[in-house]
Formats: structure tokens, sequence, C-alpha cells
């Protein structure tokens, strides 16, 4: 199997280090030099990796074909592109749905929209794609975990959740800079942040079949730190201002 990568941004980096290191068998990776720095970090770091100066040679050379460039770019680049009908099209993007995607490719062939996160480079996060696909649900399991989606507005929904990745980090770094402020040293204040927050996500995987309104109540004790905090971020509206930006984004994915 030989892919290719129309976009080389943090997405497709991240996918790209995914696939290369897991057991997924495949024979090339041909990417766009798009983004220089990362296509020629790709290409020093894995050895079949192979860069093309023009999209359509990816195309040409690839069976899969991953469309991972911002939703302008996209509008702009795919319409003009000519695929195969025995090709599998992955979309990334995050604003053009299923029917203008096949509106510009113009030809019958599997075409499926994917929502990968930076983590699937450690091989680890969900991937929710739409409509569902037996064999890219067995590709993407092997580079982290697949949810199958049979409605596209559904999917917006999801959509909507990947843009508070960087809010969330944002957290972790005025937390860590709390720490400094405290006299922490940089590196111990974003170890402990850090580490603290994946071993407190990884103990919420593993009780996600408890509703997560239980892990809220057993972190706390009465008159403890964590229910003053928690009544804190409450009384300061912290939780209201989540659920009013991500009605705020989901508005604008559903324009």
């Amino acid at each position: 199997m030989k892919l290719g990568f129309i976009g080389t941004g943090k997405i497709a980096s991240s996918v790209i280090i995914g696939i290369s290191k897991s057991s997924i068998n495949f024979e090339k990776i041909y990417i766009s030099q798009r983004n220089k720095k990362i296509s020629k970090n790709l290409k020093k770091r894995f050895k079949k990796i192979v860069i093309e100066k023009e999209n359509q040679k990816i195309i040409d050379k690839s069976n899969w074909i991953f469309l991972s460039v911002t939703p302008s770019v996209g509008k702009k680049i795919i319409k003009n592109l000519k695929f195969r009908n025995n090709q599998t099209i992955i979309s990334f993007i995050s604003t053009i749905t299923l029917s203008e995607l096949k509106k510009m490719i113009k030809i019958k062939t599997d075409i499926i929209r994917a929502i990968p996160l930076p983590p699937i480079s450690l091989k680890k996060g969900p991937i929710p794609i739409y409509p569902p696909s037996k064999k890219v649900k067995n590709f993407f399991n092997k580079i982290g975990s697949t949810i199958e989606i049979k409605n596209e507005k559904i999917s917006v929904n999801f959509w909507s959740i990947s843009g508070m990745m960087a809010s969330y980090y944002e957290i972790l770094k005025v937390m860590s800079e709390w720490l400094i402020k405290k006299g922490i040293r940089k590196l111990d204040a974003q170890k402990y942040i850090t580490e603290l927050f994946l071993a407190l996500s990884e103990d919420a995987v593993a009780h996600s079949k408890k509703e997560l309104k239980f892990l809220v109540k057993e972190s706390q004790t009465p008159k403890g730190l964590n229910e003053q905090g928690l009544k804190e971020m409450n009384k300061k509206g912290v939780y209201k201002s989540v659920i009013n930006t991500l009605n705020l984004i989901h508005k604008r994915l559903n324009k």
C-alpha cells in the first residue's frame, strides 16, 4: 500500500509519525513540501517517506490519499486534482462536508472524514470517522482508537470538542507558570503538571464506564482542597464558559 498526504502541517505529521511507528504495512508515504521544515524532518526521520513537489504526483502514486490542508486551501486545490475511483480518500478538513468533497473530487470512490489529533503520533487517542468503513477503522485502530459515526451532523459535535485542544494546553501552561512564580524550577513544574494530568486522564479512561460525575464526586472530601477548587471555578463561571465556547465552535462548523 502506498500512502499520500496533501498538506504537511501538525496533524498530517502526527499521523505520519504514528503510521511509521505502527504495524501498518505500507510501501511508501508520499508527502507534499508545503511545510518544508516538517517535510524535511519527516524524510530524515523515516526511510519510506518521499517528498513530491506537486500534489498531483502524490495522488498518481498513492492508493490512499489523506487531505490535510486548511478549509480555504482545500476549496482552492481539491477541485483541480484528479483522483482514481479505486483510491481511498480520507479528509482531515474540518469544515468541508462529505457532499462538498464528493462534488470537488467528481468521481465515485471511497471518501471518509476523520478527526485525528496530535497524540496519534504516540499511537494514542480517539479517531472519529464518517461514514463507517471497516478498512479505515482497522487502519486507524493500529494508531489509536476508532469511533465510527453514522450521521455527519453528529460528527460535527466531535469536531467541536477537537477545537478545545489548545485551551486544554493553555490550562496546563497557566498552572505550570503559577508554580514557577512560586519558586519551582521550570522543568519540575512542567513535569509535575503534565504527569499529574496524564495520570488523571488515564484514571478517567480506566473508569470511563462510570458516569464522569462520580469521578468529580470521588475526588473531593468535605471542606477539602478539591471541593474548594471546584466551588471557586463554578462561582467564576468557568464551566459555563466552556459550554459557551463549544456552542460557538459548533455554530461555526454548521455554517
